[in-house]
């Protein structure tokens, strides 16, 4: 399975995400993991142990201060989630519909900086603007501070509860997994989560003053939690090509694995990994949608949303009746022009993968027209 794409060139150096780590958050996910931090990684370890007490500590302030307006904010405009498995396109989705200026959505740094982000952001961007590549180092796509992010990532710093806790120690049996889909947590975690979860939107909701549009892949999984917490909210759902998914899923997990693992990933049984968690996620979505009007679902394939953006984009806005659409076309047009050339990877599946893929996921292949 290989890569031939501007991606494959050696990624920019960037700190590891748990950088942005409440303390006691990160001393459970390495009590979790029985500190299993390799040896070549310890000095890791000890400054993010540091840089986590600060973030504590800032955090505390943040509420002192903020508290209150945090505690008064309401989110009066339920969400819209865009839903899909990793890679399918779901940030690409996402950098559409923000180009809307009446929607707000969670910043990178907000993200990699949850405890803190509205008393520091102003401040900590331009002073650590070198911190962040310019591009991501699975795709190539633009990053920075400012561009959105996956709130998953906060959740998952502020001791949540994720799978994305299995990206610190990659060797051991994946963390936090229960988390997916949220089905299997006790009534006193899924209390928990949901409220950090509803805090944080609350916090970014205090600064944006705005609708948020969110895009995290695990809330594909989410759906019934997330629309009792949220009633009105809108759900998009994007689905891309299943045999190009399942190679640059891969390739997604081994390059997080190795830019901000704590361990040196083995990737043993990772294959089978993406195979399960792409079945249950559908499974999930398929029994999710149930619990959904038409009016609240739509769906979007990645291959016409990259043929006739701005189309497809018209379609969406249509079926939700979000109006405006005419007064940001403008603003869509021009954000498009600035990646006209944009390349995605392009990988090629041994015959022994492309069955594997045939096999586990071939109903979802015919579902979608694959």
């Amino acid at each position: 399975m290989a890569s031939s794409s501007p991606a494959s060139k050696k990624p920019e150096w960037a700190p590891r995400i748990w950088e942005g780590s409440d303390f006691f958050a990160w001393i459970k996910l390495m009590a979790r993991n029985r500190f299993a931090v390799h040896p070549a990684y310890w000095y890791i370890a000890a400054i993010v142990t540091c840089v986590s007490l600060g973030n504590t500590l800032l955090r505390w302030l943040e509420s002192i201060i903020y508290g209150r307006a945090i505690r008064k904010t309401e989110i009066t405009q339920p969400p819209i989630f865009i839903l899909g498995h990793w890679r399918t396109g779901t940030t690409w989705l996402h950098e559409l519909l923000i180009r809307d200026e009446r929607f707000g959505f969670p910043t990178t740094y907000e993200c990699l900086a949850p405890c803190h982000f509205l008393l520091t952001e102003p401040l900590f961007t331009r002073l650590f603007w070198f911190l962040i590549p310019s591009r991501r180092p699975m795709d190539n796509m633009q990053a920075g501070f400012d561009r959105p992010q996956e709130d998953e990532f906060a959740l998952c710093l502020l001791g949540a509860g994720s799978p994305y806790e299995m990206i610190a120690f990659p060797n051991r049996v994946p963390a936090g997994q229960d988390y997916l889909d949220l089905i299997h947590l006790s009534p006193r975690k899924l209390r928990r989560w949901r409220r950090a979860f509803k805090n944080l939107l609350r916090t970014i909701t205090c600064k944006t003053g705005k609708r948020l549009v969110l895009k995290s892949p695990p809330h594909t999984a989410r759906i019934p939690v997330l629309k009792q917490m949220f009633p009105g909210a809108l759900f998009i759902h994007i689905v891309r090509d299943p045999y190009v998914v399942f190679p640059s899923t891969v390739n997604l997990w081994r390059t997080l694995f190795k830019t901000h693992g704590l361990q040196k990933p083995t990737f043993a049984g990772l294959e089978d990994y993406v195979l399960e968690t792409y079945e249950r996620m559908h499974e999930c979505l398929h029994e999710g949608r149930k619990v959904l009007t038409t009016e609240e679902f739509y769906e979007v394939r990645y291959e016409d949303l990259t043929r006739d953006p701005v189309a497809e984009m018209q379609k969406l806005y249509d079926h939700f009746g979000l109006g405006g659409f005419a007064e940001n076309r403008p603003r869509l047009e021009a954000y498009l022009a600035t990646i006209k050339g944009y390349e995605t990877n392009r990988y090629e599946l041994s015959a022994e993968q492309r069955e594997r893929v045939t096999r586990r996921w071939g109903a979802i292949v015919q579902r979608y027209g694959y």
